[in-house]
């Protein structure tokens, strides 16, 4: 099981990243991964969140083999066409490096939402809406030329049966919370959806909760991605 980091730009400022990404990548760390937010107190952080394919970016010029992506750029953030061209802008940066996480983000009365309204940030008002955004997303990824941008892996990170199964459908890989108490039922709906082509497993878990992330053993992840939320030390 590769074990992978997230950082966060709501507690960090770029020295202390880059620095993090360095020994990780020194360390062997497959991929180092960035929230895509606006708001840094959503993540518990004291100061704007950086925003996410410029960091992704900053990270790639300043390694040379550790993996970077999103977990997860929120479908609601960005025409498709500027995520797509966003993620085959790092994509070139890193020379093939991205590894690319997708959300479907939140529904308009949650919590997770308040970044959305005071940016005037409009947000689609159905579950089966902001599914079928993903979807949509990953099509525009995938219609990128190749003479642009080799072939970029999509996870979806999910919260639902119904997206997982999506993920398995459209997606290189799933993303479940390890905290959940539905983690295993997400990961059976995708592996299921997703039949007998190559599909990869993975999980987040907070750094301190060792609770969580025993559980990536116990589901037989392929990646568990241990986020950071507080300050680099």
């Amino acid at each position: 099981m590769l074990v992978d980091v997230q950082l966060s730009s709501a507690t960090n400022e770029w020295p202390a990243l880059r620095d993090a990404v360095l020994k990780a990548e020194a360390d062997g760390t497959n991929t180092v991964w960035v929230f895509d937010h606006f708001d840094g107190t959503l993540l518990g952080g004291d100061r704007p969140a950086m925003e996410c394919f410029t960091l992704l970016g900053a990270l790639a010029a300043a390694t040379t083999t550790i993996g970077v992506g999103p977990l997860v750029a929120n479908v609601a953030n960005r025409y498709p066409a500027v995520l797509a061209a966003s993620a085959a802008t790092v994509q070139r940066i890193s020379n093939g490096r991205l590894r690319m996480g997708l959300g479907a983000g939140a529904a308009p009365d949650s919590p997770w939402s308040h970044e959305h309204r005071e940016r005037g940030i409009p947000l689609l008002t159905t579950t089966a809406e902001r599914h079928a955004a993903v979807v949509h997303q990953i099509e525009a990824l995938r219609a990128l030329p190749s003479a642009t941008t080799t072939p970029i892996p999509i996870l979806v990170g999910v919260n639902s049966t119904a997206l997982a199964m999506l993920a398995g459908i459209h997606a290189d890989g799933v993303n479940v919370r390890l905290s959940s108490p539905k983690a295993a039922e997400h990961i059976a709906a995708a592996r299921e959806a997703a039949g007998t082509r190559a599909f990869e497993l993975t999980g987040w878990a907070n750094a301190t909760d060792s609770t969580a992330q025993e559980k990536a053993h116990e589901l037989n992840l392929d990646r568990l991605i241990i986020s950071r939320l507080g300050p680099l030390g």
